[in-house]
């Protein structure tokens, strides 16, 4: 009996855009929001708009992609198809370290917050977490889908009615509170510490956005895969666009810039300290509530984007042939329990966190997504004349070609050299120009490996 390896295809518009949402809204923008606004004051909204700017370009020229040829392999596929088996195995390999290395520390910190409400150790409910996802992962992946879209909604929720409260407490509309307006801005300024503070709050952004590409992996599985693209693209980089744009607005506005900067905890949280201007009641258990949700909502959706990539990688050789197995629900069963395990390895890293090592793995996150940002504009250059060609562009298409992609192309060269005029930064380029030299010569070894297979399966059939 030969057992099956097609995905499903359950996923309906809505599910991709709440994934997209529920992977790119993290605890990132709840705790870390202050450090661009430390960094440029409220002129950190420019180096939103620059980051949102260059995402959004990035992504129509993957929608195009996408939408012509659908695969859960996304980017991966296209930089195969376009500069052949390395550059493939490069995209989803090193798409697939970074979102693990992103789940580790995002279920670390989930799980911490759990372990305090509960007086129990932080691997308890972080096995509990993984175990659970595991199942909400192995459903049809319609089932996989509404879950999201639901468990999404609710950051959703809150970040709206966050923007509600932001802007009545502007216009002390809120009982017991005063009319702020921009008494705040003036002050300091709209940016106080001019254009270099503007380029170091773009540093600070750049990546922020990172996560709506899911997107394009989800869309394997819906039901109108081109359609689904369209619509879902546009929703997702609106909507993001619109929450962090607007709560960093709302922050800069009401709260004096002296006192605003990163936070560890709940408590400390930007978006905790304007609530509690609004007398909001258990305001920062509330919050924690949020974040521990924002969590795991992420790690929800990164697990099936993993558990997607490797299972296209197994199909392309470039992963166990075992990775390529479905269950009857047609979920890569085999590839979301190594998910789950390297999830759960990548937690137990952080909890040893041997000197040296963790910091080179998590600075290798930062450049990961500059590396797939960049090769999905070579990869849309290449491809986008045989598209053309063979007419199966569909209602996604990049704007002005191919002007627009070498624009993109220099803005992201320019985000590098910034990153290389900062030391933190720079650390992350040295950290994943190693990572991807190891994976580009491990992509030729496989590559020997595969031929020879290949050449051996055929000898033998003979």
């Amino acid at each position: 009996m030969t057992s099956s390896t097609t995905l499903g295809n359950g996923l309906k518009t809505r599910h991709l855009t709440m994934m997209g949402l529920g992977s790119a809204i993290g605890a990132g923008l709840f705790l870390g929001t202050g450090v661009g606004i430390q960094a440029a004051g409220p002129a950190v909204l420019i180096a939103y708009l620059l980051a949102g700017v260059l995402v959004v370009l990035v992504m129509q020229m993957l929608g195009e992609l996408a939408s012509a040829r659908p695969s859960s392999g996304s980017f991966s596929t296209y930089a195969r198809q376009a500069f052949g088996h390395w550059a493939g195995f490069l995209m989803g390999w090193l798409y697939w370290f970074m979102l693990t290395m992103v789940m580790g520390a995002e279920m670390t910190g989930a799980s911490a917050i759990m372990a305090s409400w509960f007086g129990v150790a932080p691997w308890i409910p972080a096995l509990v977490c993984v175990v659970f996802f595991a199942i909400v992962n192995f459903a049809a992946v319609k089932g996989f889908g509404e879950f999201e879209f639901w468990f999404a909604f609710i950051k959703v929720a809150v970040i709206t009615l966050f923007l509600v409260i932001g802007v009545a407490l502007i216009f002390g509309l809120v009982p017991g509170t005063e009319f702020v307006g921009l008494n705040n801005l003036k002050e300091t300024g709209f940016a106080p510490n001019g254009i270099t503070g503007i380029a170091t709050g773009l540093l600070a952004v750049a990546f922020a956005f990172g996560g709506i590409e899911l997107v394009t992996i989800a869309a394997a599985e819906s039901e109108d895969p081109a359609q689904a693209i369209a619509t879902a693209v546009r929703s997702v980089i609106v909507r993001i666009s619109v929450f962090y744009l607007g709560s960093v607005a709302v922050i800069a506005t009401l709260l004096p810039y002296e006192e605003i900067s990163g936070a560890e905890s709940a408590a400390e949280s930007p978006f905790t300290r304007v609530l509690e201007m609004a007398n909001i009641p258990g305001v920062v258990g509330f919050m924690e509530a949020v974040i521990v949700l924002a969590l795991l909502s992420a790690f929800n959706a990164q697990i099936y984007a993993t558990s997607r990539l490797i299972h296209n990688l197994a199909q392309q050789g470039d992963a166990p042939r075992i990775l390529t197995k479905t269950s009857h629900a047609n979920v890569p069963v085999n590839a979301v329990v190594l998910s789950m395990i390297f999830a759960f390895l990548s937690v137990a890293l952080q909890w040893w966190n041997p000197e040296g090592l963790l910091n080179f793995l998590l600075n290798a996150v930062g450049g990961c997504l500059i590396v797939i940002w960049l090769m999905v504009v070579f990869s849309y250059l290449k491809l986008h004349p045989e598209l053309e060609r063979n007419g199966e562009l569909s209602s996604v298409r990049m704007w002005a070609y191919p002007v627009g992609a070498w624009v993109t192309l220099a803005g992201l060269f320019g985000l590098i050299v910034l990153m290389l005029f900062d030391e933190a930064a720079r650390s992350q380029l040295i950290s994943v120009a190693v990572i991807v030299g190891v994976i580009v010569v491990l992509s030729f070894l496989t590559r020997r490996r595969t031929t020879r297979d290949t050449t051996t399966t055929e000898e033998s059939s003979r």
